[in-house]
């Protein structure tokens, strides 16, 4: 094989990747100015949270303490609304991107866990807001003080920067994550991990998995729980997939006969 042979299927992954990458782009790009459109509806919806401990008749505010904040932020959320709902495309382009290395019957295989991609992201950013947000939020709240005569009282005005980086934070951090199991069939569809290997670290991987959601997660253990718990389980349930399809065993026998083949 000359040099150029071995530089044209390089070529050609990278004009795929690159063609890929554009796409995704330009559907974050279309995102992006939609969600900047309606930036203050999403707002509202992701306070629902701390307005549910509060109350509507609360009389609680939040605040931002520079001019140009407020518009930041709107920015910033207009960002996190767009990378939310292009995360998903991306992995699953991702995943398509490392699959034409397979066989035909082994990618159909993969169709399904495509589009378990955006159901499993949703899956975690829903947990995030619906359970972890109103435990930890009330968690925190729980060091305001009334104050009495001689103190003075302690409470919550929080800018509206601050908060919405921790929802971001939170979402994110609980969407990728739930993707666990489909990286991990990935992985061992390429050959690079084995069920087998996955249970005999098991216990380094829970150790990791919960130093994981400690890093991704606010200083607090329920949050750090909330996720370093589902990620176990996700863990053992990846154990499971790759059993039950086979992935290993049938990444070894391709690796195994494209090996023969070149001897």
């Amino acid at each position: 094989m000359t040099t150029a042979q071995a530089k044209a299927p390089i070529l050609t992954h990278l004009t795929e990747l690159r063609r890929r990458l554009l796409y995704c782009l330009a559907f974050f790009s279309l995102a992006f100015l939609l969600s900047y459109q309606y930036a203050g509806v999403i707002y509202q919806f992701l306070q629902q949270p701390l307005l549910d401990i509060f109350g509507a008749d609360s009389g609680r505010r939040m605040i931002y303490t520079a001019l140009h904040e407020a518009f930041f932020t709107y920015l910033k959320l207009a960002f996190f609304s767009a990378l939310f709902f292009t995360l998903p495309l991306l992995l699953i382009q991702c995943w398509r991107f490392l699959t034409p290395g397979l066989y035909a019957h082994e990618r159909q295989g993969l169709q399904l866990l495509f589009w378990l991609t955006p159901l499993l992201f949703l899956l975690g950013a829903a947990m995030a807001f619906y359970l972890v947000m109103p435990l930890a939020w009330q968690f925190f709240i729980s060091f305001e003080q009334t104050g009495a005569e001689a103190t003075l009282a302690v409470a919550l005005e929080a800018k509206i920067s601050e908060y919405l980086t921790l929802v971001i934070q939170l979402i994110l951090a609980f969407g990728l994550c739930f993707e666990l199991p489909i990286l991990l069939l990935v992985l061992a569809k390429a050959g690079l991990v084995s069920a087998l290997q996955l249970a005999q670290y098991r216990r380094h991987a829970i150790v990791l998995l919960f130093l994981v959601a400690a890093l991704l997660t606010p200083p607090d253990l329920i949050s750090q729980i909330a996720l370093g718990v589902p990620l176990v389980l996700l863990y053992e349930l990846s154990i499971w997939l790759i059993r039950w399809t086979a992935s290993d065993q049938i990444a070894q026998q391709r690796a195994a006969r494209r090996a023969a083949a070149e001897l």
